[in-house]
């Protein structure tokens, strides 16, 4: 059984207010780099705690964030419409818009004092390079940009990947639409009779001290704009530490 709750109604609302950030219409001024070659190989892993991100669902169509926009992790798995703007020299003419997943961090720089485009309180992208070159020419390496907070599309469920030890259970969340962002996991085993509150371990990546071995696990996940779906015994007794089970349902 998955159930799902809203905190507060969307349909009613133009826009989602999540904490001061609001998805919305409006377009916002930024910076785009990029890293790494067409391969993208350099763009997984990451500081948002994903894997291969070819095999999760989000391929190269991802972005690192600068301090300012990735706020200590809270801003992982949330969507990006990107545009190149204002700079006809480098910008395709038209190359209309893409949107990425927030799946890693640009650090930033303070030993040297200009050209550092990922410090704060600076907002920028450092895209795949495959995005980037869908804006604009890959010499340019440094584009003006406009940027908007969308809702993500994923296709399929969201999906859960034990990790840890028999001490000490983490879960890795993907493929999460909607908001994309997360704010809040309680998970809860057949055995444990109530809801435990996880915390965030780091990025996407949730963690509890619960002796979880040999019970069915059931989760509710809340994004950033207080929608909550509860999952309800998607991981079966019998699982095993880095298997990936599907949620069924999603954002």
């Amino acid at each position: 059984m998955v159930t799902v709750h809203l905190i507060s109604s969307m349909a009613a609302n133009r826009h989602m207010l999540m904490g001061n950030q609001m998805i919305d219409s409006n377009w916002y001024d930024a910076h785009a780099t990029f890293y790494g070659d067409m391969s993208g190989g350099d763009t997984m892993q990451g500081a948002c705690g994903y894997g291969d991100l070819f095999k999760q669902g989000y391929g190269l169509q991802t972005t690192a964030l600068s301090t300012a926009l990735f706020n200590n992790g809270l801003t992982c798995g949330a969507c990006f419409e990107i545009k190149c703007f204002n700079d006809p020299k480098w910008c395709y003419p038209k190359a209309g818009s893409l949107i990425v997943t927030a799946t890693n961090f640009c650090p930033p720089n303070y030993s040297k004092p200009e050209g550092n485009w990922c410090n704060p309180p600076l907002k920028h992208f450092d895209l795949s390079k495959p995005m980037f070159t869908k804006l604009a020419y890959y010499k340019a390496g440094i584009i003006p940009v406009k940027y908007r907070r969308v809702l993500c599309y994923k296709k399929g469920g969201v999906q859960f990947q034990i990790k840890g030890n028999p001490y000490w259970t983490v879960v890795l969340l993907y493929n999460v639409g909607g908001a994309g962002d997360i704010k809040d996991v309680k998970i809860k085993g057949s055995s444990t009779g109530s809801w435990l509150q996880m915390s965030r371990n780091w990025g996407v990546n949730w963690q509890t001290g619960a002796k979880l071995v040999g019970q069915s696990l059931s989760f509710q996940v809340t994004t950033s704009d207080g929608k909550m779906i509860e999952f309800d015994t998607v991981v079966p007794a019998n699982w095993q530490f880095n298997q990936v089970f599907d949620g069924k349902k999603n954002f």
